[in-house]
């Protein structure tokens, strides 16, 4: 791939008009949401999208999330049933993502659904999100913005740490504050079905929908972002669940109860503070890792936020592919 200058927009008038500008050019932006900063291109354009896949060196059967300024543009592209416009009403914008059937006419490439009849959208909420969205006036392909299957970004920095001179902007709007990407629910016709923990507990969807949510199967096919085995993976080997670490290992804690702990991503033991710092933590231990050395974590509690940071924590210690 030819090495292009990657220019550092700011979050203002001219900035936003320019992010829009290299989208509609077919170019890759970088922006912020509440979850992580996401890869923008153009969701109609098939070189475009082509683009995400290569700057990201990621699997092309591996789809990518739409998002879109409102719920009324994620209608005109997929269809809705009475639990997504329950869950559309009730979390968008926020972090939430729908897998929907797509609409045979929205226009939309077929790189970005790896071929499937299904289609993942969402409204996020970040203003900076809403604003480059409303500029560009279209749907918006955007995976996490960094290489596949390390770290997400969360701040314009990350993403130049991993796609700079590969990507033509990335539009700094701060520090992402949700830190972990969107809850995915794909709605077909046996009911909601979970496919990937993330930003938007379950304990407040169950509520919405009014019944349990359905848990994907370990061994069902991929049709949402997130479900490979390994993935958000730092360069450091990782053991989950340490109480004591094992000599020479960086513990990275959660927790009161962690002394001696290089890093703690919560000392209080707030999940949503834990969300927000796993991955800037996460990087933060791959530079004070020295060569060998393995990173231990301490236990996270099982329930809300939880459920996501403890899916990616998985993801991030399993066999690399």
């Amino acid at each position: 791939m030819t090495m292009i200058r990657t220019e550092t927009l700011s979050p203002d008038a001219p900035g936003l008009a320019r992010a829009a500008q290299l989208l509609a050019q077919g170019r890759l932006v970088a922006f912020p949401t509440e979850t992580v900063y996401g890869l923008g291109a153009d969701a109609r354009n098939d070189r475009a999208v082509a683009r995400i896949f290569e700057a990201k060196r990621r699997p092309r059967f591996n789809p990518l999330i739409v998002h879109l300024a409102d719920a009324a543009a994620a209608r005109r592209i997929a269809v809705f049933d009475d639990d997504a416009n329950r869950l559309a009403d009730a979390f968008w914008p926020g972090p939430l993502t729908l897998v929907l059937p797509l609409r045979p006419d929205a226009g939309i490439s077929p790189l970005v659904t790896a071929g499937q009849a299904t289609i993942a959208i969402r409204v996020p909420a970040h203003p900076v999100a809403q604003a480059v969205l409303r500029a560009f006036d279209g749907p918006v392909a955007a995976p996490s913005a960094n290489p596949s299957g390390k770290i997400s970004p969360t701040s314009a920095a990350h993403v130049l740490a991993g796609l700079d001179g590969r990507i033509a902007a990335v539009l700094d709007g701060g520090t992402c504050p949700v830190g972990v990407e969107s809850t995915i629910i794909g709605c077909d016709a046996h009911g909601p079905v979970l496919l990937r923990p993330g930003g938007l507990p379950v304990e407040a969807i169950e509520p919405c929908l009014g019944r349990p949510i359905r848990q994907r199967g370990a061994d069902a096919e991929i049709t949402a972002p997130g479900q490979l085995s390994s993935h958000y993976a730092p360069e450091a080997a990782l053991r989950l669940n340490v109480t004591a670490p094992a000599p020479g290992e960086l513990w990275l804690g959660f927790g009161p109860d962690c002394p001696g702990a290089a890093l703690n991503l919560s000392p209080g033991g707030d999940l949503t503070e834990a969300a927000a710092s796993l991955f800037h933590q996460l990087r933060a231990l791959d530079e004070m890792a020295t060569p060998g050395q393995a990173v231990a974590v301490a236990p996270v509690p099982e329930r809300g936020l939880g459920r996501a940071i403890n899916d990616r924590l998985r993801r991030a210690a399993a066999p690399r592919e």
